[in-house]
């Protein structure tokens, strides 16, 4: 059986990851900062594994690794993100938003990367944002959209590093989704995403790797 871990599951796109992953049979190790008080993620069926992570949290950080040392993970998604603008955000927003949508996507992967290299696909997916190249704006989501690009920018430095352990490594842009972050005015269901995003896992090919593409596979300049 594949394993899947997704990082951030418990609503939007993490959320919808976890169901269409577990619907199709695989074993989901899905993160949640409230594992309990799951929501939604408690209504979902199949072989999913809650774990408790707060990725501002080192010791979260490692303690989850462990858990899924002897885990082979075929894909590793990291999706947990937070939308802030800078006109409302205090000093430590803006430092706890720089943490979670920059730093942590890089701090976490590099953490499972063994068990990435243990699998059979050796897959990993940061979810990044057009944002991050200054288009669309939302209202105001300057934080997001500076915050994706750094990320971006520390992306294409490690790539490499993962790349040498042949694993398959790519930033992605979910498209414009309709999610409790976005709203409801966006384009996109999160099942129209996800199912997107998961035909691009499906086709990915080590010749891709660190390459930015967005849920149908089409590359974005960086």
């Amino acid at each position: 059986m594949p394993n899947v871990a997704i990082i951030g599951a418990s609503r939007g796109i993490g959320l919808e990851f976890v169901r269409q992953y577990a619907n199709t049979g695989w074993r989901v190790c899905a993160t949640t900062r409230t594992p309990d008080q799951p929501g939604e993620l408690e209504k979902l069926r199949g072989d999913i594994r809650l774990h408790h992570l707060d990725v501002l949290s080192d010791t979260h950080i490692a303690r989850f690794a462990d858990a899924l040392t002897k885990v082979p993970l075929y894909v590793l998604i990291h999706n947990a993100g937070v939308l802030k603008s800078r006109g409302r955000a205090s000093p430590e927003e803006t430092s706890e938003t720089m943490r979670i949508n920059a730093e942590a996507p890089i701090t976490t992967v590099s953490a499972l990367i063994d068990s990435v290299a243990a699998s059979d696909q050796k897959k990993v997916v940061v979810m990044s944002s057009i944002q991050a190249l200054g288009r669309p704006r939302l209202s105001n989501p300057d934080l997001y959209g500076d915050f994706k690009g750094e990320l971006n920018k520390r992306f294409r430095v490690i790539e490499p590093e993962w790349r040498a352990r042949g694993i398959t490594a790519i930033a992605l842009h979910p498209g414009y989704v309709k999610t409790d972050m976005t709203g409801q005015h966006a384009s996109l269901t999160p099942a129209e995403s996800v199912s997107g995003i998961r035909s691009v896992l499906n086709s990915l090919t080590p010749a891709q790797s660190g390459r930015f593409l967005d849920y149908r596979g089409k590359e974005v300049s960086w």
